[in-house]
């Protein structure tokens, strides 16, 4: 698969504790995101954080939480990304979702 190299990036931001259905949010979305024919998904596990409510996550031994922040990034072009971005709002209840403009370096997979 190739990403132009002018590619946009897909940030979703949730809860580590959020769901979809029985299953943690941000695995569902790179699940679908796989299906939908995406690029790629990554994600990120936040050590501190907080949202539109103003309640801090963090990972300090002190103030253990078990609700961190996940970012869900995803590269692609921008038809497809805009296609997902559908999918998403049936996804996401509660979170921030942003979208910006990428120069893609380098794709590879190492295999020639």
């Amino acid at each position: 698969m190739n990403i132009p190299e002018e590619a946009y990036l897909l940030r979703v931001f949730v809860g580590e504790s959020d769901k979809h259905g029985h299953i943690p949010l941000y695995e569902a979305i790179v699940t679908k995101a796989r299906e939908s024919g995406l690029a790629g998904a990554t994600v990120l596990r936040g050590v501190m954080g907080f949202g539109r409510h103003s309640v801090m996550h963090t990972a300090k031994i002190l103030r253990l939480s078990e609700d961190l922040p996940m970012v869900v990034q995803i590269v692609d072009q921008l038809d497809k990304i805009e296609s997902f971005v559908k999918v998403l709002n049936t996804m996401v209840p509660e979170g921030l979702v942003t979208l910006e403009p990428v120069r893609v370096i380098q794709y590879r997979s190492g295999n020639p």
